[in-house]
């Protein structure tokens, strides 16, 4: 709340700085800012404060304790979740009533705070109004700003409109005293110009009559009377969206509903008057009557030449006039849904921050479990993070619905629609005690359907040239011994292996000794094997979704021009395919680097070129490298 308050203060600095206000004053101008703050700061609050707690409980093996005596996650958020729904529901309360009282002050406040100082409220590069005066300067000096340079004054006269008398002066000075309510202003080396109106109209427009000087000293006085007897205290009736209830939300929305029917009902009617149809009657017409006339018989058949004429005048005037007034209109109509839409996304945004709240407790709680990381740090970033992405979504959306690209109801409910099922992932996750990510319980099903295994191949003859044998009597026990150890090695089955080792144990020679000296398998050729293994898996999963990204995508670019529904589609099923693919390429590479690493090889660096092709031509480095690493598994020693 500080650090948002701080910001506010930036914000509306230029309104408080340099105008002597009163402690009590700036005070309330934090007070009833401050309400508006809570939509934001409360979420916030609540997400980083669940992370840090659940982190900190995990972190330090709370969690753990409370499992052994019996207590789930969920059984430990129970009260909290009690709590959280309770401070939905008082949100509701403080945005349905505390924060439009306190919008209602904040208005007036501000309005009060800039008619203190109108010396002050000058700014430097911009007109500002004083009473009957805009004056613009390029710089100020002075304690109080009061010598200023570069002086544009537009002055109104009497109760014309528009600004006829145009004043410039190369330089100026304000001059008050505290007990005179009139502010002098005074302009040294400048120039006077004043359009006269005369009461003819057309002397006005042709002649354009003024009167122009120049001066040395020129003094215009500014009654400030009503400027200094401000009441911080007095508030006027307002009725913008954000300082409604819903009642009146509810009253307003209908009301402006009503409002704009009336003014399309009138706009239609006013349309119809203008198009001049009442000047086509039965009388205009050549000898039959309007009732009879065909659908499709050419209207200007039935009259006169010079009726024809007038009726093709009336009618392109008519579109020329129609067109115009669309042009201004819809302009009208455009302001008066983004006014209505702006109400319905106020009324449901008191709904909205109590949800959020429930939402995003059920976000962090969790989410602090699994990151097992308590403190500031750590669940500060990852609140923020999430935050501004729930945040963003809902600004972008809330914009979207002013013109109605987007219905408003959606807007508003936009990002605790999207929260809401992350939401309940976490929970899911975290009372089942799994991992935050746990991309292999989803790759290893896929895998099971989609690639056949291939550890039968190793498993048979690799050499079909070599015969099996029967009779292993004859054999020497050390030959014996390297056929259980390098069985594969020699192209065997793991049936050759088992009648050696039934030959060796009827010598003396049994399956501990020959693990204790280490001659019961090839532990690296084993390691080799299961490498290879996990990398046709990977290769081949990767190779189907490349395929398909590349596929999809090739036939959402090219239809994306005469169907963009169905090339959208293929594009978003292509994007979803590399992704995929993104997500299993590490692993191929990890297969393939351990699989090196037994042959004392660096994978990444000795094929760097193949790494860069995997992207674009990953079935080219797919197929290179299933007969690259199956010749190199015979080199494991």
């Amino acid at each position: 709340m500080f650090i948002f308050l701080l910001q506010s203060v930036w914000v509306y600095i230029s309104e408080l700085a340099g105008k002597d206000l009163e402690i009590d004053v700036i005070l309330k101008f934090l007070l009833y800012v401050s309400p508006r703050l809570i939509v934001l700061v409360l979420p916030l609050t609540v997400l980083l404060v669940s992370i840090m707690v659940f982190g900190n409980f995990s972190e330090n093996y709370e969690f753990a304790a409370m499992k052994s005596t019996g207590i789930s996650l969920g059984r430990a958020m129970k009260s909290l979740s009690i709590f959280i729904v309770f401070l939905g529901i008082v949100s509701f309360f403080f945005a349905n009533n505390v924060i439009p009282l306190a919008e209602v002050n904040f208005f007036n406040l501000r309005r009060n705070i800039a008619k203190v100082k109108p010396a002050m409220a000058i700014a430097e590069g911009q007109f500002n109004q004083l009473q009957d005066i805009n004056i613009k300067v390029a710089k100020k000096s002075g304690d109080n700003g009061q010598f200023i340079e570069d002086v544009i004054i537009h002055q109104k006269k009497g109760n014309t409109y528009g600004n006829f008398t145009v004043i410039k002066s190369k330089t100026g000075e304000f001059l008050s005293n505290e007990d005179s309510d009139v502010l002098q202003l005074i302009l040294y080396d400048g120039n006077y110009y004043d359009e006269l109106q005369p009461a003819n109209y057309q002397k006005r427009t042709k002649n354009r009559p003024q009167v122009k000087s120049t001066f040395e000293r020129y003094v215009i006085n500014i009654d400030v009377s009503k400027f200094n007897n401000i009441d911080f205290s007095r508030k006027d009736d307002a009725s913008r969206y954000n300082m409604l209830d819903v009642l009146e939300l509810n009253t307003t929305i209908d009301s402006l509903y009503k409002l704009q029917q009336k003014f399309n009902a009138k706009f239609s009617k006013t349309m119809l008057i203008k198009s001049k149809q009442n000047r086509l009657s039965n009388n205009n017409l050549k000898t039959v009557p309007l009732d009879s006339v065909v659908l499709d018989q050419d209207i200007l058949s039935l009259l006169p030449d010079q009726k024809s004429v007038n009726v093709l005048d009336y009618a392109l005037n008519s579109v020329k006039n129609i067109n115009n007034d669309f042009k201004v209109k819809s302009k009208s109509k455009l302001l008066s849904t983004i006014n209505i839409n702006k109400h319905i996304v106020a009324l449901h945004d008191k709904f909205a921050l109590g949800l959020m709240c429930i939402v995003l407790f059920f976000v962090g709680a969790p989410l602090g479990a699994l990151i097992r990381k308590g403190g500031i740090g750590l669940p500060m970033v990852i609140a923020i993070l999430i935050f501004l992405t729930y945040h963003f979504i809902s600004i972008f959306a809330k914009n979207s619905s002013e013109d109605n690209s987007l219905d408003p109801v959606v807007a508003t409910w936009l990002g605790g629609i999207i929260m809401l099922p992350f939401s309940i992932y976490l929970t899911s996750r975290a009372t089942k005690d799994r991992a935050l990510m746990d991309l292999d319980a989803i790759l290893i099903p896929l895998k099971k359907k989609l690639v056949k295994s291939r550890l039968s191949q190793f498993e048979k003859a690799v050499d079909s040239n070599v015969a099996p044998f029967k009779d292993i009597t004859g054999f020497e026990s050390s030959k014996l011994i390297d056929l259980v150890k390098n069985y594969r090695h020699y192209g065997l089955s793991i049936e050759h292996k088992n009648k050696a080792l039934i030959e060796l144990k009827t010598r003396g020679v049994d399956e501990m000794a020959l693990k204790i000296s280490g001659n019961l398998t090839n532990e690296a050729y084993e390691s080799g094997i299961r490498f290879l293994e996990d990398y046709h898996e990977n290769a081949t999963f990767g190779a189907l979704y490349h395929s398909i990204f590349l596929i999809f995508g090739i036939l959402g670019l090219v239809l994306n021009n005469k169907f963009p529904t169905m090339g959208s589609i293929f594009i978003v099923v292509a994007a979803l395919a590399f992704i995929l693919f993104l997500v299993v390429l590490p692993k191929i590479f990890k297969n393939q680097s351990e699989f090196y690493d037994l042959l004392k090889k660096r994978f990444m660096t000795n094929n760097a070129v193949f790494v860069i092709l995997a992207f674009p031509l990953f079935f080219l480095y797919r197929l290179y490298f299933n007969k690259k690493m199956k010749e190199d598994l015979n080199k494991i020693s």
